[in-house]
């Protein structure tokens, strides 16, 4: 793991668990509750390290998971909740060297872990009608990953996908807009065979349409709608209970596989027994 370094977003968690945001910087000075540490003290230290302020309080300095940086990290439009945004990839099967297309990017919440799925020799195309939405989310991935993978291997369109996809024979179609079923048209033309369409959805009556969509297309089988409910659990010695509160429904899950179907021979039509020979 690479030590910190100036302008890395780091976490300094207490005994107690708390956690306060930071992001580095040469020469600059973190103060807390009259004690200060330098930042150059930080910079350098390798993930996980115990740190002591000017009067002994202790800490722990960490990196920021990428659900904790999902959750804080500025946002223009609605992120999709780190529960959604494990599964999603997965049930994408979004694999190293993957081409991908996303739409709408909203604040870059579900490009990182399909650039992370991606690996550096897939590559990711967003479409995204709105060009504050897209410069917040680019922003946001470039704070994020280090040197930035615009260019490289992260495209964004300043396009409306309903109107059409640009690239050919695409590995996996992920999208996160209100109707998905506008774009099942082109994904029949544009997802290459054995490819997955996935869509994120929080009613029933937009899974109902993608889902009649993707039945009337004939070319997609395993079409399949989930939920997941995420609830923590209090463990404290012999007291072991549910939390009070849990991440319940946040949205619908439907994913499909183009397939390619044999071409059924036309049924032959036996010859008039009553004309002449």
């Amino acid at each position: 793991m690479t030590p910190f370094a100036s302008g890395d977003r780091i976490h300094l968690v207490n005994k107690k668990g708390r956690v306060y945001r930071l992001q580095l910087q040469t020469g600059a000075v973190y103060q807390f509750s009259g004690e200060t540490i330098d930042h150059d003290d930080i910079i350098g230290l390798a993930d996980g390290t115990e740190i002591a302020l000017s009067r002994g309080t202790r800490f722990f300095v960490l990196k920021p998971t990428l659900s904790e940086y999902t959750l804080h990290m500025k946002r223009g439009a609605q992120i999709l909740y780190p529960k959604d945004l494990a599964l999603i990839p997965m049930w994408a099967d979004v694999y190293p060297g993957a081409s991908v297309i996303e739409a709408g990017i909203g604040s870059g919440a579900l490009t990182i872990p399909l650039l992370n799925a991606i690996g550096e020799k897939g590559h990711l195309t967003c479409y995204e009608i709105r060009d504050d939405f897209a410069a917040r989310a680019i922003k946001n991935v470039e704070s994020y990953f280090s040197p930035s993978p615009l260019n490289d291997r992260l495209t964004v369109h300043h396009r409306d996908i309903y109107e059409g996809i640009l690239e050919e024979e695409v590995d996996r179609i992920v999208l996160d807009l209100p109707e998905p079923h506008l774009v099942v048209p082109h994904a029949v033309e544009k997802l290459r065979s054995g490819g997955i369409f996935l869509c994120f959805l929080p009613t029933v009556p937009q899974i109902e349409k993608v889902v009649a969509a993707l039945q009337e297309a004939k070319v997609f089988e395993s079409i399949e709608t989930f939920e997941t409910l995420l609830r923590p659990w209090n463990i404290d010695g012999r007291s072991v209970r549910p939390n009070l509160r849990m991440v319940a429904h946040s949205g619908f899950i439907t994913t499909a596989r183009k397939v390619k179907r044999l071409v059924r021979p036309e049924t032959q039509v036996p010859p008039d027994s009553n004309s002449s020979l």
